[in-house]
């Protein structure tokens, strides 16, 4: 199935979960990264999203292509487990309408990979609605690093400048294109949890900016620093998220309906930071319509692995299969001054195991 048709899919069910049985009018469609296409399709929408398809389309191209990089790094992060985020046609919808942990990563990643994507065009300069931030950083709420930062500053020897991350523009469109329609129901369960694995994703990015520094004096001396705010970089949000997936926790609705509690009564809350879900996974070892399972038959594992990609637990028992393949790639590769890059092409055997 085309990426592109998926990140519709997707889009759609993270902004109309009620209209899920109309996800597949975008088949086929060689429009379906338009950002007019998605607008004028998305009948439905309203309030800030309606309003930012009407007067901010550049906005949707980046939701698109922060939905494209979270797709990249949800089949990343399961690459070895036995749902590994398949773009599989009447597969990946069907795994988003339980508020599985598996749902829970996709919500968070997805959020995260919008602010992401916000936030790095503004700092390229094709948002004109937004601009460098050159802000101090204020997250964090140790005074003691703050009075470190204001320290170095007085010296001489440090300042703010360069071109930092307008992250918080980044989080507000994220909230604002993937919150805004869900605010109405907050009574309900599932659009608690969705709320919040959403504001988990984004935080993943919001809590984690990094400082990056250019030295300048005579011959290479780093007599004056001048330093800006940058995002973390994208495979570590993932690796935090995935994280917080293996530790999630699950929840059910308070009595009033307005809140959500622990399960377990020995369990603690979870924090803005961590992902939660209401309904257990299926095992995903045998191909089932209902769910949206695909199996592990014919996936590849590792023999020699007893945790997570081994035989054991990828073939679910069932036992796996040894064969020979030939495998074309480049080899002794060559760096070219300048700039080019010349490699041989090998032919090698390789032994893989399949899944019975």
């Amino acid at each position: 199935m085309r990426i592109q048709t998926v990140l519709v899919c997707l889009y759609f069910y993270l902004v109309f979960p009620e209209n899920i049985i109309g996800l597949w009018w975008a088949v086929g469609s060689p429009l379906v990264m338009d950002t007019n296409s998605i607008c004028r399709k998305s009948r439905r929408l309203a309030g800030k999203q309606q309003e930012i398809c009407q007067n901010e389309k550049e906005i949707v191209a980046e939701v698109a292509r922060g939905a494209q990089l979270a797709i990249l790094e949800c089949q990343f992060q399961f690459r070895l487990r036995k749902w590994n985020c398949t773009t599989a046609r009447r597969s990946f919808a069907k795994v988003l309408r339980r508020d599985t942990r598996e749902t829970a990563f996709v919500y968070a990643v997805t959020a995260a990979g919008v602010t992401y994507a916000v936030t790095q065009a503004c700092s390229m300069g094709r948002l004109l609605q937004c601009t460098c931030d050159n802000n101090i950083p204020e997250l964090t709420t140790d005074s003691s690093y703050r009075n470190k930062i204001s320290d170095i500053i007085t010296d001489g020897k440090f300042e703010w400048g360069g071109c930092g991350d307008n992250v918080e523009f980044g989080y507000l469109k994220s909230t604002e294109f993937m919150d805004a329609r869900r605010k109405k129901r907050r009574g309900d369960i599932t659009t608690l949890i969705q709320l919040h694995n959403n504001e988990a994703g984004r935080t993943a990015v919001m809590l984690y900016m990094r400082i990056d520094c250019k030295c300048h004096g005579l011959s290479g001396s780093c007599t004056l620093k001048t330093c800006w705010r940058k995002m973390p970089i994208f495979r570590d949000v993932g690796y935090r998220l995935k994280e917080k997936f293996d530790g999630s926790a699950k929840v059910i609705g308070s009595n009033d309906g307005k809140t959500l509690i622990p399960e377990g009564n020995t369990i603690k809350p979870p924090s803005r930071e961590d992902l939660i879900y209401s309904e257990k996974s299926p095992d995903f070892c045998k191909r089932s319509k209902r769910v949206g399972s695909l199996g592990t038959k014919g996936r590849y594992c590792n023999p020699n692995s007893m945790s997570v990609g081994g035989c054991d637990l990828m073939c679910c028992g069932r036992g796996f299969s040894k064969e020979q393949i030939t495998v074309t790639e480049n080899c002794m590769c060559q760096f070219k001054w300048c700039c080019e890059v010349k490699c041989k092409t090998c032919v090698t055997e390789k032994t893989v195991y399949q899944c019975l």
